[in-house]
């Protein structure tokens, strides 16, 4: 999960003396008393939540739990991210094991093919050929990819920036479905405990609901518990890239000006901190992915500082500001479809 070294010389150096400063700030501790916290708080609700929906029985009142039980999804998919980074322990098995438990038990999201693509991701940012994140799909991610375009990716692409939203609907079952797939993926490591974990918490939840619940109310269910899960993840990933600067070919700056240009923070206050998992902190995840997300907040005034000594852009925005920012760009590279 950790990316590249930055390069050796001056411009490594820019990224060294930023690394002293957090370093003597005590910024990269971990924080194991907040995370104890934290995952006992979110396994608490995960817990609450599925109480509720067998107490409850045929009711309607399930779409409540199931809008409820999609936020707790999201703050457990933030949780196995951080575990990922290694950002609750040092050590690569027990960051392993929490993340199978928490991602492909807890909610369904292969921890393997997560960490493969989040790993391509932090080495290349926004690169079109580098990060899978902007490569196209159902989305295009910049004008070229506009113009290659065909298919289904072509007429989405018309009309992307208002479909966004709508199709976030969709991305928790994307979640699985892309989890369960690349079980036959050749990076894929230890894939029969990936593929057991997988398929116990996708059995055990469609059986709950279709033994609970009649048939048009499960499917209700269903339909809102992700929809709520991928619009809650999709609200908090979007802001983070979307609409900044992309890479092409040999395009890589050194390691610093890689993570910080690249990347949107999202001002606000505790509140906000806790709803995005921190990574409203974006640029400073970027540059220490293992830091712990408490940490974020003070990392960025250092972060900030040290950008406006070298010169170096520093973008950040309110939230409602970053989401206008991504839609105008999926609205901008769509541009050579409309004609």
């Amino acid at each position: 999960m950790h990316p590249a070294a930055p390069r050796a010389g001056r411009q490594g150096s820019d990224f060294a003396r930023l690394y002293a400063r957090i370093d003597e700030a005590g910024l990269m501790r971990r924080r194991p008393g907040y995370y104890a916290l934290r995952l006992t708080l979110v396994g608490l609700a995960f817990a609450a939540g599925w109480t509720a929906f067998f107490a409850l029985g045929e009711s309607w009142w399930q779409l409540a739990v199931a809008g409820f039980l999609g936020l707790v999804f999201g703050q457990l998919a933030l949780a196995a991210h951080d575990l990922a980074h290694r950002q609750v322990f040092s050590r690569r098995g027990p960051s392993e094991a929490g993340g199978r438990i928490v991602g492909n038990l807890g909610i369904g999201m292969s921890y393997g093919w997560w960490m493969n693509k989040h790993t391509r991701h932090h080495a290349n940012p926004n690169h079109e050929e580098l990060d899978p994140d902007v490569r196209p799909d159902i989305l295009v991610w910049s004008q070229d990819q506009a113009r290659a375009a065909k298919g289904l990716p072509r007429f989405v692409g018309r009309h992307q920036a208002a479909l966004f939203f709508p199709l976030l609907t969709l991305e928790g079952l994307n979640l699985h479905v892309s989890s369960v797939r690349a079980l036959r993926e050749p990076h894929m490591k230890r894939r029969g405990l990936e593929g057991l974990l997988l398929f116990t918490h996708l059995g055990a939840y469609l059986a709950a609901l279709f033994l609970v619940l009649p048939p048009g109310m499960a499917f209700a269910f269903l339909f809102l518990h992700q929809a709520v899960f991928g619009v809650y993840l999709g609200s908090i990933f979007a802001p983070n890239h979307k609409g900044m600067p992309t890479l092409t070919g040999d395009d890589r700056p050194d390691f610093l000006r890689r993570q910080v240009l690249t990347s949107r923070n999202v001002r606000g206050g505790r509140l906000t901190d806790f709803m995005l998992g921190g990574l409203n902190h974006q640029i400073e995840h970027h540059l220490f992915p293992s830091m712990p997300s408490p940490h974020l907040r003070r990392a960025r005034v250092i972060v900030r500082d040290y950008c406006a000594e070298l010169g170096i852009g520093y973008h950040e925005t309110g939230l409602v500001t970053s989401w206008r920012e991504a839609l105008r760009h999926l609205r901008e590279v769509g541009a050579p479809i409309r004609g």
